[in-house]
């Protein structure tokens, strides 16, 4: 039996990052890091391998961080935890025991109940090596390739796959618009737009019904009884929360499945933490549990774990899940950050809105200017902003970081108009017109 004081289980990004602050605030711990493969690779560039990419092996996650900090490496499946030993055991038959655990096991592709799904050349998202690689080739080497699925992943593996332009595409999309979870009707339509003009089919308000195909996929029918043609298939319903550790371990769950943690990503037992996609999200304004699985919001958390293992620090704590997004579609790049002003809507929000419209360079003639377009929610009578979106330049991907940290300060419409930021002109708008103040100021004649 192996002896650490601190013990992580997963090898993705909230995995690694745990391992890591728990070392460094903890200096005279050991730390060990159990993970099922050999190679972790980044779940965010996963669309990126057919084309952006040249190979899966070029989209490896690095393990110089871990080396660096003196963790120790397990390449093994956890298989279960005993709370009372307090131990971890493996597939290996190997026992690691531990003072503080953090679980980090991350999320399984949902597959949806679409009979014909388990056919061949149907593939799911999966944060795996060796499957990544057996992958990439068949979806190269296909030319008919229906997406179920509009959100990020399935978005991204479009345009990255209409890029080779050798493969007739198809995104299958139950709502009205791709990426309808994340921004409003008119962003989305930016999004789709920069689709179509690479070739990519839409087929929105869509289901898919069945997959058709003897041991392989050859076609699929939608459920307004059309059929279309396809080779391959690529499942992008979204993912859920591996939690069998932690439910064979007695601990608790939250309402959406993932495990309960507080606001210190302590679960039920004191001495585990969880972080990451297993773990349960609480939207930052409504409590109410949100299925969020991203990269960022798991490094996050992990950090906020690793830093209370041992000691709760109310400066390391977790008030919500903001749900920060950003993608980018042909040239266009896209963020949104918590409530849209539909979603605030429906959840009965008193809002104002402000809308702004501008280009990222300034002069506007200059080579490589972009459109901006911005729109922020606030509350109506405390004038806190409640979410924004944006679509541009890449510019667009700071903007809603800047967003996103202005939600989680609580800051109001009075505080955005008067922000002081630095300008110049190949890099940003110009000061007179900079879309987040000027959609500020928007709100702000609206609310008077």
């Amino acid at each position: 039996m192996k002896d650490f004081n601190i013990v992580v289980i997963g090898g993705g990004p909230a995995g690694v990052i745990g391992a890591i602050t728990a070392k460094k605030a903890n200096k005279d711990k050991s730390v060990c890091l159990i993970r099922k493969d050999a190679i972790s690779v980044i779940p965010c560039g996963i669309p990126y391998i057919f084309n952006s990419l040249n190979s899966v092996e070029e989209n490896i996650m690095p393990d110089g961080g871990l080396d660096a900090n003196g963790i120790e490496k397990i390449i093994a499946e956890a298989t279960s935890i005993d709370r009372n030993e307090k131990t971890v055991s493996t597939a290996t038959g190997e026992k690691i025991r531990y003072e503080k655990l953090i679980i980090a096991a991350g999320s399984d592709p949902f597959v949806p109940p679409i009979p014909g799904a388990d056919k061949g050349n149907v593939f799911t998202i999966q944060k795996n090596f060796e499957y990544l690689k057996s992958m990439r080739p068949a979806l190269i080497d296909s030319k008919d390739i229906v997406i179920i699925g509009g959100g990020f992943i399935g978005v991204e593996f479009a345009e990255e796959l209409a890029k080779l332009k050798k493969h007739n595409i198809t995104i299958v999309e139950m709502l009205p618009n791709l990426l309808g979870t994340a921004f409003d009707s008119d962003f989305c339509t930016l999004a789709e737009d920069k689709l179509k003009e690479m070739g990519v089919n839409i087929s929105t308000g869509s289901k898919v019904t069945e997959i058709l195909g003897d041991s392989k996929v050859t076609a699929v029918k939608l459920d307004n009884g059309k059929e279309l043609r396809s080779d391959a298939v690529i499942l992008s319903a979204g993912s859920k929360a591996n939690t069998k550790l932690a439910e064979d371990a007695g601990l608790e769950l939250g309402r959406s499945k993932g495990i309960w943690v507080d606001e210190h990503l302590q679960t039920s037992d004191p001495d585990i933490f969880a972080a990451g996609d297993c773990a349960e999200k609480r939207c930052f304004f409504t409590r109410k549990h949100i299925p969020v699985m991203l990269a960022s919001t798991a490094t996050a958390e992990a950090r906020i774990a690793g830093s209370n293992l041992y000691k709760l620090q109310v400066i390391r704590e977790n008030k919500g899940t903001i749900a920060i997004f950003s993608t980018w579609v042909n040239g266009l790049a896209m963020g949104s950050a918590s409530m849209t002003e539909s979603s605030a809507r429906k959840q009965n929000f008193d809002i104002v809105v402000g809308n702004s419209n501008a280009v990222d360079h300034h002069p506007g003639k200059l080579p490589g200017t972009s459109k901006v377009k911005i729109r922020l929610v606030f509350s109506k009578y405390s004038g806190i902003l409640l979410g924004g979106q944006v679509a541009g330049g890449v510019s667009a991907g700071e903007m809603i970081n800047i967003i996103g940290l202005a939600i989680q300060k609580r800051v109001s419409f009075a505080e955005l108009e008067t922000l002081q930021m630095a300008t110049q002109p190949w890099l940003t708008a110009a000061p007179t017109i900079y879309p987040i103040v000027t959609a500020a100021q928007d709100a702000s004649s609206k609310m008077r």
